[in-house]
């Protein structure tokens, strides 16, 4: 939310402008220990943008009905997509800084702006090929799970634009482990229904949210320190697979440790998780006899952590 000086708020903007660019730079990465993920050829950069300013000199036209200096949001719409066309580099964050600064640049009255994105991601379709089977450079599919995102929020100063704060996500993870989750010990009273569990199958809904202790770092792999939505998938999945957790709030705080050892470049990682573990109807008999489940009632847990380097000791972070 952007507010002006004496912190009033004032802001208008164009949400779901959805831009689908062809053949981006492609994106380089070095792979880590966790994650094959070395790249994407940007055939197809896709995002969902939100994009908002705030300005003094938009306050008439709220107060007063003076149109004169507010950019219509379908302005705001067109700028994006046109300009998308002419970001020469690979990466969302760099994107949203590269339409940020050329939208202040060509609107001087306005003093700030947000702006955040959805990645849409599009993967290859296997096709055959010569008796064996390849990735497809031509057709692919659109997926409706997990995807990357970011936001950036800028404001206009005498020596130009400066980008007041940076957040990369990864959105919308859902993953179930089968066993190796607990969750027992808690506190017991006459509000207690729960039993405990020594050995459960765990759902979450996970939210992933990552600083950079230099924001120029998000930008376009800024100097080889790009971290990508890919590598902190593929570690959250390393980390879910090999620890055994007492609790989600436990097992957030691994995956943030692992994160932040992996990429010392980043300054913060913040999480939001859902517990959507599932109800059980019939009882393995052992932890690797079939078990039936259903889905929980509606009402569910959620948690909410951030982690900073302050977090991490000697030896933490590699479990």
């Amino acid at each position: 939310m952007l507010k002006l000086r004496g912190g009033r708020t004032l802001y208008y903007g164009k949400g779901d402008v959805l831009s689908y660019r062809t053949y981006a730079a492609p994106l380089a990465v070095k792979p880590i220990p966790e994650s094959p993920y070395a790249g994407d050829e940007n055939i197809i950069f896709a995002h969902n943008i939100k994009f908002s300013v705030s300005g003094e000199s938009l306050l008439t036209s709220f107060t007063e009905g003076d149109n004169s200096q507010v950019v219509a949001t379908d302005s705001m719409k067109n700028f994006i997509l046109r300009e998308t066309s002419n970001y020469g580099g690979c990466t969302t964050e760099g994107l949203l800084a590269f339409l940020a600064e050329r939208f202040l640049e060509r609107y001087p009255h306005i003093d700030e702006l947000a702006i955040e994105a959805d990645r849409l991601p599009f993967s290859a379709v296997t096709v055959a090929d010569g008796g064996g089977w390849s990735a497809s450079d031509l057709v692919f599919r659109r997926s409706h799970n997990e995807h990357a995102g970011a936001s950036l929020r800028w404001r206009r100063e005498d020596g130009g634009a400066k980008l007041l704060k940076q957040e990369s996500a990864l959105s919308r993870v859902q993953l179930i482990k089968v066993r190796g989750s607990s969750f027992y010990g808690f506190v017991r009273d006459e509000y207690t229904t729960l039993p405990e569990s020594h050995d459960r199958p765990l759902f979450i809904f996970l939210d992933i949210f990552w600083t950079y202790e230099n924001a120029a770092d998000a930008i376009d792999g800024g100097r080889g320190k790009y971290v990508p939505s890919e590598q902190v998938h593929d570690l959250a999945h390393t980390v879910f697979h090999s620890v055994h957790s007492p609790s989600i709030q436990s097992l957030i705080y691994a995956i943030g440790q692992r994160i932040l050892v992996s990429f010392p470049q980043l300054s913060e990682v913040r999480f939001e998780s859902n517990n959507r573990t599932w109800e059980t109807v019939v009882e393995p008999a052992d932890p690797a006899s079939a078990g039936v489940y259903t889905e929980p009632r509606p009402p569910y847990g959620f948690q909410g952590f951030t982690l900073t380097r302050e977090d991490l000791s000697e030896g933490n972070g590699r479990t």
